[in-house]
């Protein structure tokens, strides 16, 4: 099992390389003007550094790491000022692993249009509910595409850069659409239904 997910390391984290193209077609559940909860959940946090998802199964609040990661932690917060996460899919997700989003395109070779990020590669261990940025063979290829860990992936350490950790509703990311055993494609993917700062929120 774990020759299993260190091979899938190599393989789900894609970076985003390509400019953004056209989701017209991707049927995206109505998106609210705020997220409720936001900021009552972030209470006592830094809200210019905690990011709001709302899923399906409920509200998901991640604490970034401006410190381990400052570009990275900058550009996810760029990008959902820029409503860009706004539904879209988790395109793999594999069970007692991880769950993979961040792409417009939902196949896992896209991303923004802004260029890819330089590694910031830190000591924070990967362990369930941090959050780090998917890239390429290329350490140097980060764009918008992250991942939320399900459980630890010590493997991962020192490899990909983590960016933040779940701080509440980590219940809710247990409950993404899992897809293949060995791939994590998902058939019908759950989405972000929206991404936002708290500091953002009302």
């Amino acid at each position: 099992m774990r020759i299993l997910y260190v091979l899938t390391a190599t393989l789900f984290l894609l970076a985003a390389c390509t400019p953004s193209e056209d989701i017209s077609n991707i049927n995206v559940p109505p998106v609210v003007s705020q997220i409720p909860g936001c900021q009552v959940a972030a209470s006592g946090q830094d809200l210019e550094n905690i990011i709001c998802i709302q899923l399906r199964s409920g509200l998901v609040v991640i604490k970034l790491l401006p410190d381990a990661a400052p570009n990275h932690v900058e550009r996810i917060r760029t990008l959902a000022r820029q409503g860009f996460y706004n539904g879209h899919k988790f395109h793999r997700v594999i069970s007692g692993f991880m769950a993979q989003t961040g792409d417009p395109t939902g196949t896992g070779t896209g991303g923004s249009s802004l260029p890819n990020l330089a590694a910031e590669f830190s000591d924070r261990p990967f362990t369930r509910g941090i959050v780090g940025m998917a890239r390429g063979p290329d350490t140097n290829s980060a764009n918008s595409q992250f991942f939320i860990m399900f459980a630890d992936g010590d493997w991962l350490n020192g490899q990909y850069t983590a960016i933040g950790e779940v701080i509440f509703g980590m219940e809710n990311v247990d409950q993404i659409t899992k897809g293949d055993a060995s791939s994590g494609t998902v058939t019908d993917p759950d989405v972000m239904i929206q991404m936002q700062v708290a500091a953002d929120a009302a």
